[in-house]
């Protein structure tokens, strides 16, 4: 739900701008994981699996495959901030997947080919911080807002 200012032209909602800079850093992160230098050994870099060795920022595993699922993450965001439903809808429920990220990356052990997006303990604690914020986004900037709780 947009509201319109005084010149007619819809303002966002913060659930709204939240899920454009949510979806925006996804974006950023997932190009950054294919550039040489902000991902370390580079040339290790696999399309799945836990031996995938390209580091992101030096602290995050990452694989091609991992990339691609930040970018698709990320064009979500932006996607469904065009509605304050759509953005509410992506904030939570991408949170909620990205708690169960933190949690599958708790029990799969690290060398596991069940590991299959490459996770490391950094990873695990982003995605805890990731979900929980994520998911309180959704709730704080909706709260009392009937229409974007539908």
């Amino acid at each position: 739900m947009a509201t319109h200012t005084s010149t007619g032209i819809a303002a966002r909602t913060n659930v709204q701008k939240a899920s454009l800079i949510v979806g925006a850093v996804f974006l950023l992160v997932g190009v950054l994981g294919f550039v040489p230098g902000i991902t370390s050994n580079y040339d290790q870099l696999g399309f799945a699996g836990h031996h995938s060795e390209a580091m992101l920022l030096g602290l995050f595993q990452v694989s091609a495959l991992h990339n691609i699922v930040h970018l698709l993450f990320g064009a979500a965001g932006l996607i469904l901030a065009k509605t304050a439903t759509g953005a509410r809808s992506f904030l939570l429920y991408g949170g909620i997947i990205y708690l169960v990220l933190f949690v599958y990356g708790l029990v799969v052990p690290e060398d596991s080919a069940a590991d299959f997006v490459p996770l490391n303990s950094f990873d695990n604690v982003l995605h805890l911080v990731l979900g929980a914020g994520m998911i309180g986004l959704a709730l704080i900037l909706t709260k009392g807002n009937a229409k974007a709780r539908a």
